[in-house]
């Protein structure tokens, strides 16, 4: 199966009607917001990447869902797996320091032994919580900070040249937690970007049943990765930023630093542009699991 024809056989199955048909990346109790990530040795983090760092992104992706919900963080329960002492010592002072910093007190869990797969379940408390599938035809397509760094910086763990904050965006991100809350309230739609600016942004079209149009010459790009390589396409389907993706309405300006980069439009599936001039879409438009 594919991640999609996963996904589908798992709707099948008794949902909670806070599980929002497992259309969104959380699911809703209340004024809980609850969210589920996991990663993978081999697959989301090196296996020489340092286990403070892998800890750390454990939490902030798991953290970035929620950013995206406009929630509060209440706490996180962990799966994880024992296995090399010094190597598991290590992981567990990356996950104190980064439950510290995020404020996101652990409330319990659960270990195993075998391979270094590990699961967080982030648990959140907000008003009210934007979907991805609010987006109607004429609003614009926003986007929080710079895309493409993380990409970068992957390439860099893997042996590139290439500056240490490329490198961080990859094993230390942020996620957006107070733009989430500002953003929340005026929205139409959000979610974090995390297989790639591209292909979330055609997850929100779709989700709103609009066409989007992204204008990849307005992609924001930090200085060192137009230092590094400055290509706004595999930038923006790289994946890995965990910055924030939102709709605003045309006429409204954000309430906090983002990036205009598209329309949202009538009809269905994605374009891409370069100023005025129209963009071939790529092969690949981000990050796949279970990918055919």
């Amino acid at each position: 199966m594919t991640e999609a024809e996963l996904i589908e056989r798992l709707r099948a199955l008794p949902l909670h009607p806070g599980a929002l048909r497992l259309a969104d990346d959380a699911a809703r109790l209340g004024d809980l917001v609850l969210t589920k990530d996991m990663i993978v040795e081999g697959v989301h983090f090196l296996p020489h990447d340092p286990p403070g760092d892998v800890a750390w992104k454990l939490v902030a992706t798991n953290l970035s869902d929620l950013a995206a919900k406009g929630a509060v963080p209440e706490g996180a329960l962990i799966g994880m797996p024992i296995g090399e002492d010094r190597w598991d010592r290590a992981f567990l002072d990356g996950l104190d320091a980064a439950l510290r910093a995020f404020d996101c007190p652990l409330l319990g869990g659960d270990t195993v032994s075998g391979g270094r797969t590990f699961s967080l379940t982030a648990i959140g408390r907000a008003d009210a919580s934007p979907t991805r599938s609010g987006a109607r035809p004429g609003d614009a397509l926003w986007v929080t900070g710079t895309i493409g760094d993380a990409g970068a910086g992957l390439a860099i763990a893997k042996g590139a040249a290439g500056p240490d904050s490329l490198l961080a965006r990859y094993r230390r991100p942020m996620p957006r937690l107070a733009e989430g809350r500002a953003l929340a309230p005026v929205v139409t739609a959000m979610m974090d970007v995390s297989d790639g600016l591209v292909i979330d942004a055609a997850r929100m079209a779709a989700a709103s049943g609009c066409a989007v149009t992204i204008d990849l010459a307005a992609v924001p790009l930090s200085s060192a990765y137009r230092d590094w390589s400055g290509d706004p396409l595999a930038a923006a389907t790289a994946g890995d930023d965990y910055e924030l993706l939102f709709a605003l309405p045309a006429d409204v300006a954000p309430p906090v630093a983002a990036t205009r980069i598209g329309q949202f439009r009538e009809g269905d599936g994605l374009a891409l542009t370069d100023g005025d001039d129209p963009v071939p879409l790529p092969g690949r438009l981000g990050y796949l699991h279970l990918s055919r």
